[in-house]
């Protein structure tokens, strides 16, 4: 990550939700709204609508795929897959020439064993492809959920993911409509690279839309920054996604958002 530390703010775009939008963002973790969907019903199906409307403007060779990741809910029986041999009474090997191979010897035991937790990560996201370079991701909107940010290594893992993303040279696109957890993703992030927006400086909204994108200017790499806060009662932005250098498109999240609470019936 050393080279993404480096990077350099071109500018941070302000611009607030469409003039036109009327209907206000609701809290979706609070009462009268979380009675009647839940979150999670409420963020899985918001990246699906997303794509239905990216494919109305995204350029040929482009396409948007949306993707929801939830951790590890069950585990394999392991009995299942158990070899019905016990240790020792394994029965010979037979290779496709007629011999007896060599069984496959048992690894040694570990040096050392620590219990620990493996974070997994929660992402509810929408990817965008360019195919027409082997399916290469040109731009990743993610959706931050109340897992991402209710503990310090999973605020880093999102984090580091969107700083890894950046250092590729792929569009980033953070919404957070997280009401019941104060922190800032997007300000963490750049306070990983060691830069600041002075729109989210003191006191940054918990809700927000941010885009970041990399790109290289005589020799010098620059961040360019679309930020929006975002407050109950308002709509919400239309953020620009970034296909290449000089391709983008712009993404309306109100109208995305109000389908959503439209097909799942939250007034």
């Amino acid at each position: 990550m050393g080279g993404i530390a480096e990077l350099g703010i071109a500018g941070a775009g302000l611009k607030s939700g469409s003039e036109e939008s009327v209907m206000p963002l609701r809290d979706h973790f609070r009462p009268p709204v979380s009675k009647k969907a839940s979150w999670q019903g409420f963020h899985g199906l918001w990246p699906g609508i997303i794509v239905q409307q990216l494919f109305r403007t995204l350029p040929e060779g482009f396409v948007a795929e949306p993707r929801v990741q939830l951790g590890t809910y069950f585990e394999i029986d392991i009995g299942a897959f158990s070899d019905e041999f016990a240790d020792g009474e394994r029965e010979p090997v037979v290779s496709s020439s007629g011999g007896v191979a060599t069984a496959m010897q048992a690894p040694p035991a570990p040096s050392l064993t620590l219990e620990t937790d493996i974070t997994e990560q929660y992402a509810y996201e929408v990817l965008v492809f360019d195919f027409e370079y082997e399916r290469r991701l040109v731009a990743a909107i993610e959706f931050v959920s109340p897992a991402n940010k209710d503990r310090p290594d999973h605020r880093q893992m999102f984090v580091m993911k969107c700083a890894t993303l950046l250092q590729e040279g792929i569009c980033v696109s953070i919404v957070d409509l997280v009401t019941i957890r104060q922190f800032n993703l997007y300000a963490e992030l750049l306070a990983l690279m060691k830069r600041a927006d002075p729109a989210f400086a003191t006191n940054a909204a918990p809700a927000y839309a941010a885009t970041c994108r990399k790109r290289a200017v005589d020799r010098r790499t620059l961040l360019d920054l679309w930020s929006y806060p975002i407050n109950l009662g308002e709509p919400l932005p239309t953020i620009p996604i970034w296909l290449s250098e000089s391709k983008s498109v712009m993404l309306d999240l109100e109208s995305s958002y109000e389908e959503t609470c439209r097909l799942l019936r939250i007034a």
